[in-house]
C-alpha cells in the first residue's frame, strides 16, 4: 500500500496568517518561561513551608524545656531542706529556664518570618499559575486561526497573552 503523505504549505500571500505564527511562538516563549517560573515558586513554597515547620518543631521542644526547668525549680524549692544546695540547684535551673525562654522567642520570630516567606512565595505562585492559564489560552485561541482563518481567534489570543504576562509579572513584585 502506498503511503500517503500530505504537506503543508504556508499560503505565502497570507501575511496575516505569517505573523500570527511568530505571535504564537512569541506566545510559547512566555509560556515556557511562566511555566518554570510557576513550578520553581511552587518548590520554593514547599521548602520555605518545610523550614518554618521545623522551627516549630524546634520551639515546642525549647518551650518544652522551658517548662521543664519550670518544674525543677518548684520541685526543689517544695522538696529542698538544705539552702545553699537548694540554691545552686534552684540558681541553675531558673538560668536554663530563662536560656530556653530567650532561645524559643528568637526561635519563634525566625518561624513566623518563614511563614510570612512561605505565603509570599505561595501568593507569586499563584499569580504565575494565572499567567500561565492565560498564556495557554492564548496560545490555543491563536493557534485557532490556523484552523479556521478568522481573525478574531488571533485577537482574543493575543490579549488573553497580554493579560497573563502582566499576571506573571505582578507576581515578580509580590
Amino acid at each position: 500500500m502506498a503511503e500517503i503523505e500530505i504537506h503543508g504549505h504556508p499560503n505565502p500571500g497570507d501575511t496575516f496568517g505569517q505573523t500570527v505564527g511568530v505571535a504564537v511562538g512569541i506566545i510559547g516563549i512566555f509560556l515556557a518561561v511562566v511555566t518554570i517560573a510557576s513550578h520553581r515558586e511552587h518548590t520554593a513554597a514547599v521548602v520555605i513551608k518545610t523550614e518554618a515547620n521545623d522551627q516549630w518543631a524546634f520551639y515546642q521542644a525549647k518551650r518544652g524545656r522551658e517548662y521543664q526547668a519550670d518544674v525543677g525549680v518548684q520541685l526543689v524549692s517544695a522538696l529542698g531542706t538544705d539552702a545553699t544546695r537548694m540554691e545552686a540547684v534552684t540558681n541553675k535551673l531558673q538560668g536554663d529556664r530563662d536560656r530556653y525562654s530567650r532561645e524559643a522567642a528568637d526561635i519563634k520570630r525566625d518561624a513566623d518570618q518563614k511563614e510570612l516567606d512561605a505565603s509570599r512565595s505561595e501568593a507569586r505562585a499563584l499569580r504565575f499559575d494565572l499567567g500561565e492559564g492565560f498564556l495557554e489560552l492564548g496560545l490555543v485561541l491563536s493557534s485557532l486561526y490556523f484552523l479556521s482563518h478568522k481573525r478574531l481567534f488571533p485577537v482574543f489570543g493575543v490579549s488573553a497573552a497580554v493579560i497573563g504576562v502582566v499576571l506573571a509579572a505582578t507576581g515578580l513584585w509580590l
